[in-house]
């Protein structure tokens, strides 16, 4: 199967089409940034972003393309013992439930499972997020709780989901 996704640094030349799909209210429901997201805004996060070493703890974000277009971003939070992560990820409206972003977090898993070598990798989502929950379990991650009521974001207290996913696990669903 051809790859048509890819997962590469963040350049300047991608600032606009940030502060484009990150200023989408549908983009951002989720998200714990607020719609705007201005050009200076998108500036000051790729330029951010192209500093880090995605080798050192910390969050680092990939951009994701699709057929040479700027489509959206997947982070990892590298714990500080280097074996586990946390994975974020967001896709521009228009490229939702084509599997892209499926695409795209399996590609992130495959780097930080087979290439890194970590142990866990986790991921939470609001529990509206049916969408985000559904990829998740489909890539093989296990529900491990449910947080009532534990985030309060955009003025109101939301649910979160939260999920992990052991290497042994990954090795076992990709076969």
């Amino acid at each position: 199967m051809a790859e048509r996704v890819l997962l590469r640094p963040f350049a300047a030349t991608d600032a606009p089409a940030v502060a484009a799909y990150r200023s989408d209210p549908h983009v951002a429901r989720y998200q714990g940034w607020d719609v705007p997201f201005s050009l200076v805004q998108a500036e000051e996060f790729v330029r951010e972003v192209a500093g880090l070493d995605p080798a050192e703890p910390g969050w680092f974000q990939f951009a994701v393309e699709v057929g040479g277009k700027l489509v959206g971003d997947v982070g990892v939070n590298l714990h500080h013992n280097r074996m586990q992560a946390e994975i974020g990820y967001t896709l521009a409206a228009a490229h939702q439930g084509l599997g892209y972003a499926t695409e795209a977090v399996r590609r992130l898993l495959e780097h930080l499972f087979d290439e890194r070598g970590l142990h866990r990798v986790a991921a939470e989502c609001d529990a509206r997020n049916g969408p985000s929950a559904r990829l998740l379990t489909r890539l093989g991650f296990r529900q491990e709780g449910h947080r009532v009521r534990s985030t309060w974001a955009k003025g109101e207290w939301t649910d979160d989901l939260l999920f992990g996913l052991l290497a042994e696990e990954w090795r076992e669903h990709m076969i």
